[in-house]
């Protein structure tokens, strides 16, 4: 019938090879996804025909051999009557009917060997159909990220962010530069704070000066205290 001989390269093919060489791959399969539906709906209406066609003559055959039947019966009748001529002109019929009945089932072995092809085909662009629109969602998400990514690197090649990055750069100088103009300010001015902390280093020293002190008394009293004897 040729009805899948525009698709024979899809149902003959890997999805995966037609979708490398499209230059939009998610244009490319909603295209074969399309085309499959639309030859899935002919190749349905054809089986349709088929089967209805294959029916009609199976009835003709089955027609013509109870004809067969019928025209024998006869020629027997006609024989017990003695009428021979009569005897030959039936099964001259029941000859005739027979070449047809054969013809016929020649055509329906045509028929059926066709619509056999029709369900393995049809099953192939099932199975193909079924494939496409499991991996359509997949390459979808993949050409948005290749695209994202894409785009991320050519903003990185024609140094956008690089220049970005060097205005960062210099604000945060700027800043620096102003912190440390407020810390100049503060130079030689004593907070709540340093005063409370320096009176605390100064008790300290004091304690260590005081205990300084007495350990230097001890050492030079010592050899005064001494009796020398007789």
């Amino acid at each position: 019938m040729g009805i899948f001989s525009r698709f024979t390269d899809i149902i003959n093919s890997n999805i995966n090879a037609i979708l490398e060489k499209a230059e939009d791959p998610e244009k490319m399969v909603r295209l074969i996804i399309q085309e499959m539906e639309d030859t899935l709906v002919e190749v349905r209406s054809a089986s349709a025909k088929t089967i209805a066609n294959k029916k009609d003559v199976s009835k003709q055959v089955n027609r013509m051999t109870i004809e067969a039947t019928e025209w024998q019966a006869k020629a027997e009748l006609a024989l017990s009557k003695n009428r021979e001529d009569l005897a030959r002109a039936a099964l001259h019929e029941k000859q005739k009917t027979e070449e047809a009945a054969e013809s016929l089932k020649h055509e329906l072995s045509i028929i059926e060997a066709e619509l056999s092809k029709l369900q393995s085909e049809t099953g192939q662009l099932q199975e193909k159909l079924a494939d496409a629109k499991t991996r359509q969602k997949t390459i979808i998400m993949r050409q948005k990220t290749v695209s994202s990514r894409l785009e991320v690197k050519k903003r990185l090649d024609n140094n956008t962010v690089d220049a970005a990055m060097g205005k960062f750069e210099q604000f945060e100088r700027k800043i620096d530069d102003l912190e440390s103009q407020v810390e100049a300010y503060d130079i030689g001015k004593k907070t709540l704070k340093d005063e409370f902390a320096e009176l605390e280093a100064d008790g300290k020293i004091d304690s260590e000066l005081e205990a300084l002190k007495k350990k230097m008394q001890a050492k030079t009293e010592k050899p005064a205290t001494k009796v020398k004897k007789a």
